[in-house]
């Protein structure tokens, strides 16, 4: 299993916190998930300005587990600027 982390952040300098807790993103991601992904588990934690997102993955390779976490996360963009955030793998 490897463990890939992201962020979510919200709108520009000054944004206020998500309105989104970390239960509906942790559902977003599940939701939009496919098999192969690998996504085993994933962990999401409120900042004053975004997210904290661990995801751990059922990849062969640490390669393989960033470019499953970035193509969730390309699937997630439209749902999670619905409510004023963008991720990005870090």
């Amino acid at each position: 299993m490897r463990m890939v982390r992201a962020r979510l952040t919200c709108g520009g300098v000054g944004a206020d916190a998500p309105a989104a807790g970390a239960g509906l993103i942790e559902d977003l991601l599940w939701a939009h998930a496919v098999p192969a992904d690998g996504l085993e588990h994933l962990r999401v934690r409120s900042l004053p300005h975004g997210m904290d997102v661990v995801l751990f993955l059922g990849a062969p390779s640490d390669a393989a587990a960033l470019l499953a976490a970035a193509g969730l996360l390309d699937r997630l963009r439209l749902p999670l600027a619905r409510h004023g955030l963008s991720g990005v793998v870090v």
